[in-house]
């Protein structure tokens, strides 16, 4: 089994950072991808941005400019470093981890408790 840790979200005025972490761990040596997701209230839970041997990248629309993804595989963690915050950012956000070709998250859909994000205006 994996387990996926979040943490670092909180409460910042918009225009400001934070930056979250998730640390894997378990059954992981096949780990070669990591991102994260967020789900704001009443809405679907959407992707946010990835990262796929710690170096190829990918961001949805609306955030790209304003957070990078990034990992520390030393640590078996990825980041998200997330500036320019709006009060749309606002929502609980998630990590999942690739292991092979499997997204393992998306796979189980069990995606725990996350990190709460809010920006006010």
């Amino acid at each position: 089994q994996v387990q996926l840790v979040e943490s670092g979200g909180g409460l910042v005025q918009a225009g400001g950072s934070l930056r979250l972490s998730c640390v894997a761990s378990g059954s992981i040596f096949s780990l070669n991808g990591m991102g994260w997701h967020r789900q704001a209230p009443g809405k679907q839970r959407e992707f946010v941005a990835g990262i796929i041997g710690g170096r190829v990248t990918s961001y949805a629309d609306s955030v790209k400019g304003r957070f990078t993804i990034s990992t520390d595989n030393t640590k078996n963690t990825v980041y998200l470093q997330m500036n320019s915050l709006k009060p749309d950012d606002t929502a609980v956000y998630y990590c999942d981890a690739r292991l092979g070709s499997v997204w393992v998250r998306r796979h189980t859909d069990n995606w725990g408790q996350g990190t709460q994000v809010t920006v006010s205006s």
